[in-house]
């Protein structure tokens, strides 16, 4: 009898009765087109963005850090304010049917623009990987910080999303004034980290190439975190991405309170590389209407906000849009991928 249960049950499942795979799982064989992001979330604020996120109808959803505001060296508060994010009803509909990825900035990693001198970092990395579902077996939990990659798709329509870790292993900054002095010493990602990311833009076979930081990668101007406060470590990066012959590069970023669109073009680059900044989802920095910022492509945007890529595999492009409330569009930009 127990002999025909277990045939029963292996029929049932080669028909395609029972699966083991959850609506929300995106396979790597499948086709993606239309990936979300977005930053700078309060647990206990209004969260007005999730719909219009979900009337998208996005194949993939990307945190890019301020997960929450867990602010705290206790992880038990901070699994406490995880729990209050996975209970909105309506992040949980996205959860549901949606991939969902991610890393840390500073307030979800633990303190206010911590860096690798944080004691409770690991814990709160775990915390982390647990409120993004990522499994028991998964790389990234068996080595030190919470970077990891991620590919979607399948030959000529493949996505490479690589995420970096710029808090576990970063270098202190002092501040002075509201400002931080550049640490032209200072390390963002620790070299085994480095080695990891040479390796992945190297080998991959990607069309598109999305490349994520919690704080931003190209501005120079403004005084608070960014890359450009650890200049050797910025140009490192952008000599890696040049270098990796990986196709189609584009950096996504968070933290600051605002959103615009950025573009570098020098003679890595010749036909340029863009970033763009989405952050954020329940709170934007109300009281800022211009900020000097030489790469920005448009204007900069104070409103609550995601970002949304559209990919046209015909066309060969992406239309990169930040959007907001009731799906109003703020900022579009159009980049060409071979």
């Amino acid at each position: 009898m127990k002999s025909i249960r277990i045939l029963f049950l292996t029929a049932l499942i080669l028909a395609g009765i029972f699966s083991c795979k959850t609506q929300k799982q995106t396979s790597s064989e499948n086709e993606i087109t239309r990936i979300a992001f977005g930053s700078c979330n309060r647990q206990d604020a209004p969260q007005p963005l999730w719909n219009p996120i979900l009337a998208d109808q996005p194949d993939l959803w990307i945190w890019m850090g301020d997960n929450i505001y867990g602010d705290s060296p206790i992880m038990d508060t901070l699994k406490a304010k995880y729990a209050r994010q996975n209970a909105h009803p309506d992040y949980a509909r996205l959860k549901k049917s949606v991939p969902i990825i991610g890393v840390w900035d500073d307030h979800d990693y633990g303190r206010n623009d911590a860096g690798k001198f944080f004691a409770q970092k690991k814990e709160s990395r775990d915390l982390m990987f647990d409120f993004l579902d990522v499994p028991a077996g998964a790389p990234e939990r068996k080595r030190e910080g919470a970077y990891s990659s991620h590919v979607f798709g399948s030959a000529e329509q493949q996505v490479k999303v690589i995420l970096l870790d710029a808090r576990y292993f970063r270098d202190t900054l002092e501040r002075v004034d509201r400002v931080y002095r550049p640490n032209p010493e200072g390390e963002v990602l620790g070299e085994a980290q480095w080695k990891w990311l040479q390796k992945e833009l190297k080998e991959s076979q990607a069309k598109i190439n999305l490349i994520i930081s919690g704080i931003q990668f190209l501005p120079t101007e403004h005084g608070y975190e960014k890359w450009a406060n650890f200049p050797k470590e910025r140009e490192r990066l952008l000599d890696v991405i040049a270098a990796s012959g990986a196709q189609s590069p584009v950096l996504l970023s968070g933290d600051r309170h605002i959103a615009e669109i950025m573009k570098l073009t020098d003679s890595r680059f010749p036909e340029g590389i863009y970033e763009i900044t989405s952050s954020g989802l329940t709170h934007t920095w109300s009281e800022i209407s211009e900020e000097p910022n030489a790469y920005r492509v448009g204007d900069l945007i104070a409103k609550l906000n995601y970002g949304l890529a559209s990919i046209d595999w015909e066309k060969k492009e992406i239309l990169f849009e930040v959007k907001g409330e009731t799906g109003a569009v703020y900022a579009t930009q159009k980049i060409p991928f071979n």
